[in-house]
């Protein structure tokens, strides 16, 4: 018996054909959203019905074969659903690559046996390239349609287009021959909706109207977007890239990458970008296109019935998703492997970089910009940067870092308080108040009500004479009136100033609606409102830069470089920089991001300025805490992933993490060929372990293998269907050969085939420095802790994150668990609902207090 049981959900014990059933999403779906009940299904202690990421060894017949130790279970007959997983388990890292070895060592055997295994084997060779060819098609040709629908349904808050109802304003005013170079986007054929229902374009009435307008549609379409998802695919909601890292990691999550998810996702997106919420659709993209990448892997057995081979197309999916995202490429190969890949090998980067040319192929053949571009953004600067202008731009890299951490920290608080309190059991209210109040705010504001990604490409443009923008109205030198052109440093005019105010008040908005709205149930992206962020704080200090260059060219700051007369500072580098540095504070990307940028805007001269703003911004966010967005995001969701970046200083032994614990009950096994059929499922009844220790007898204690609870399952009810003579009293041996048995005796049942002949065992001596070190880089399921041979426990996945949560426990007192709840007691109070003891203000959570608590993991209502 372990210490913990936590009963799984999605089975019954005993029962197959609730354990072959997936839970649907309708199943996930309550009052407040998405449900991800881990508190019963989670697969990370595989003894005490959880789930962890890795490797389990277990054998399975036919060509699931993990070890050269079972060639002669060849002639046995495979046994259907063994090597499968249940939704919320982790996969065997180690089984199916075994499984993958094996597949392709049969297919080359046979190729030279005739032209169509030949055939077979070409296929086989070429699917890879198949699948992401097909996945980077479909991830360009949505990210167009989503933008061209988005863009059209953004300007439908404006007025619409009387000569063509689906052209935008931008295209409406494409044709005409009346629209002026101060008011270019005023045309006769865009009508805003005053001008259709009251029939005045002007004045006070006018402008109540729109102001009522541009709040019903926001309303319309927010609600329209949440209600889509509550009821059809409650997994669209959020950015999706926690859920892909931890899915990536190997957790199985049926429906997340589903067609119905896809379907909604692609249309919820438009009309919550469309809505004006403070969110961007960068991120759901990568979610969009890991759907596809998976529907895509079904239509090959190669991928299909391998959990970690489509896990590399599912990588090379995000790569896809990225490069049309942002027009990307190459940055979409560095995130996938910097930020979302857990296992990369080096063809998965080949067919990763295969799959962005495909998706940004696709992406400028579509146009959706109509620049004949990849991306909204390009830029041209027409003067370098110069070495004193670090010195702002470490300043913009300091203030993304202290608002990467301010912004993680609330997020998280905010969404902890949803998870905690009734108001998240209407998310559909909440939308709609989020929505309202950001509709209400914006819409005086002409650069918050504008789409952000508009704004961004605004405050990235150097002023030219082809710009109009406020933020370019300067007074000329020569005679003092107000000029578009002059590309030297000159006065800020009044445009500017007024400029430089509406986007303080502009930056202060998007900081607080950004907090509240990512993580609301529609789909909510964070990369586009952290860079207009960043971009608005760049833009205020590029300016201040340039007033204090033309009106103190003397300092010996500008001596050198600024000549009177001369253009110097280019406002929209800092601008692009800030967005740089807001959005390495908040994500923790480093490479990736800096080469994202640059191939967002062309600006390839100004590498320097963006690794130099984004290395600052990661130091400063790391020293409030080293966990980015997306990672602060699964430990609040308790998903179970290990993160590679966290350092184990700690000097635990392996003996002090296993379970069972000391004065605990035994540990759960199972001999090698003394029980029947009723013994065994007398012990599946009574424990809800998700697997068990073989070993030889109770006197020797000798390890034999691993056997997982799900296959014994499933071999008893096909041996009971298929096999005669199996009865309650029939010998189950785990041996090659069976045992001596008396003449009269029922039919034995054979399980060989179903157990892990070489599991991976640890001693009870070795380091947990070592243990923690083995479950990354191997992705183990668990690992058997012995001391000469013999079985003493086990260290699941999920005992290592306690573990480590234990560790920062301790080393800041009272901070709130980030994997799960105490049910019906405040977590500062035990079982018996009395306060729990304290040494020096730290909270002691003794191990026989965990053994009697009802402990479940929070649900997913976040993203």
């Amino acid at each position: 018996m372990e210490s913990e049981q936590l009963f799984n959900r999605g089975y019954y014990r005993n029962s197959y054909n609730s354990i072959t059933s997936a839970s649907s999403d309708e199943e996930l779906l309550d009052g407040a959203g998405v449900i991800m009940d881990f508190h019963t299904t989670e697969d990370d202690n595989l003894l005490d019905g959880d789930a962890s990421s890795g490797t389990n060894y277990t054998m399975t017949n036919g060509g699931n074969i993990s070890s050269s130790t079972h060639l002669l279970d060849l002639l046995d007959e495979p046994i259907p659903g063994v090597g499968t997983y249940d939704d919320f388990h982790t996969i065997d890292w180690v089984r199916e690559k075994c499984k993958d070895r094996e597949r392709h060592r049969k297919i080359t055997s046979k190729k030279k046996e005739s032209a169509w295994e030949f055939t077979k084997s070409l296929y086989d060779a070429w699917s890879g390239w198949l699948v992401v060819t097909l996945t980077g098609l479909a991830s360009g040709a949505l990210a167009g349609l989503i933008d061209i629908a988005a863009d059209w349904m953004n300007d439908l808050k404006e007025g619409v287009c009387l000569s063509a109802l689906w052209f935008n304003h931008e295209q409406c005013c494409w044709g005409s021959n009346e629209t002026t170079f101060e008011e270019r986007d005023k045309c006769p054929q865009w009508k805003t909706w005053a001008e259709l229902i009251l029939g005045q374009a002007e004045g006070p009435g006018s402008y109540i109207m729109n102001y009522i307008m541009y709040i019903y549609w926001a309303l319309a379409f927010a609600f329209l977007a949440v209600c889509l998802v509550k009821v059809f695919a409650p997994y669209a909601c959020g950015s999706g890239i926690p859920e892909i890292k931890t899915i990536l990691s190997g957790f199985i999550i049926r429906g997340y990458l589903g067609k119905w998810t896809l379907m909604i996702k692609t249309i919820t997106l438009v009309l919550a970008v469309a809505s004006g919420l403070s969110l961007g659709k960068e991120g759901p993209l990568v979610h969009v296109a890991c759907c596809c990448g998976n529907i895509f892997s079904y239509l090959f057995p190669k991928y299909s019935k391998n959990e970690a081979k489509k896990r590399e197309v599912l990588s090379a999916a995000s790569a896809a998703g990225v490069s049309v995202a942002f027009g990307a490429p190459i940055g979409g190969v560095l995130f996938s492997l910097e930020e979302v890949s857990y296992y990369f090998p080096l063809k998965t980067l080949w067919r990763s970089f295969f799959a962005a040319l495909v998706a940004a192929f696709v992406l400028r053949s579509i146009n959706p910009f109509g620049n004949s571009r990849l991306v909204l953004f390009y830029v041209e600067y027409h003067t370098p940067w110069y070495m004193f202008e670090l010195f702002p731009f470490i300043l913009l890299g300091v203030f993304g870092g202290l608002w990467g951490a301010f912004f993680i920290r609330a997020n998280i608080a905010w969404c902890r308080r949803r998870k905690s309190t009734r108001f998240g059991k209407y998310p559909v209210l909440e939308v709609i108040i989020v929505a309202a109040i950001t509709a209400i705010v914006a819409f005086p504001n002409p650069y918050t009500r504008q789409n952000t990604s508009e704004l961004i490409k605004e405050l990235f443009t150097d002023c030219g004479p082809l710009e109009s923008s406020q933020l370019c109205q300067y007074h000329s030198g020569m005679n003092g009136s107000q000029v578009v052109g002059d590309l030297s440093d000159r006065p800020a005019g009044p445009g500017v100033y007024s400029a430089m105010w509406q986007l303080s008040l502009a930056l202060i908005f998007k900081i607080i609606m950004t907090i509240f709205t990512f993580g609301i149930k529609v789909p909510s992206g964070l990369f586009i409102p952290s860079m207009a962020i960043g971009a608005i704080a760049g833009r205020i200090v590029g300016i201040a830069v340039e007033q204090l260059a033309y009106y103190h060219h003397d300092w010996f700051l500008f001596k050198e470089w600024c000549e009177v007369g001369a253009d110097c500072i280019t406002p929209g580098l800092y601008a692009m920089v800030g967005a740089a540095a807001c959005l390495g504070g908040v994500t923790r990307m480093t490479v990736s991001l800096v080469v994202i940028v640059f191939e967002l805007t062309g600006g390839l001269e100004y590498i320097v300025p963006l690794m130099a703003a984004v290395m600052t911004s990661k130091w400063v966010g790391d020293a409030f805490g080293r966990e980015g967005i997306y990672e602060a995001h699964i430990r609040l969701n308790g998903y179970p992933f290990l993160d590679a970046k966290e350092e184990f200083t700690h000097t635990t032994l392996a003996s002090e993490v296993m379970r069972p614990r000391r004065n605990s009950p035994p540990l759960a096994v199972l001999t090698q060929d003394d029980l029947t059929v009723e013994d065994l499922e007398s012990i599946i009844n009574e424990t809800s372990f998700n697997g068990f220790p073989v070993i030889v007898s109770k006197e020797s204690q000798r390890l034999v293998g691993f056997a997982l609870r799900r296959d014994i399952i499933i071999a008893i009810e096909n041996a009971r269907r298929k096999q005669e003579g199996i009865m309650r009293t029939s010998r189950v041996y785990f041996t090659q050969h069976a045992p001596s048995l008396p003449a009269d005796s029922p039919r034995p049942l054979k399980l060989r085939s179903i157990l892990d002949m070489s599991p991976f065992t640890v001693t009870d001596h070795t380091p947990m420095e070592i243990v923690v070190d083995i479950f990354r880089k191997l992705g183990l399921r668990q690992c058997l802790v012995t001391h000469n041979g013999i079985v003493l426990g086990i260290i699941t996945k999920k005992n290592i994150l306690e573990h480590l949560e234990e560790l920062k426990q301790r080393a800041e007192p009272l901070a709130p668990p980030w994997h799960y709840n105490k049910k019906r007691h405040p977590p500062s109070y035990g079982p018996d609902g009395k306060p729990r003891p304290r040494v020096n203000n730290v909270q002691l959570n003794p191990a026989l207090e965990e053994t009697e608590e009802e402990v479940h993991l929070l649900n997913s209502t976040t993203l």
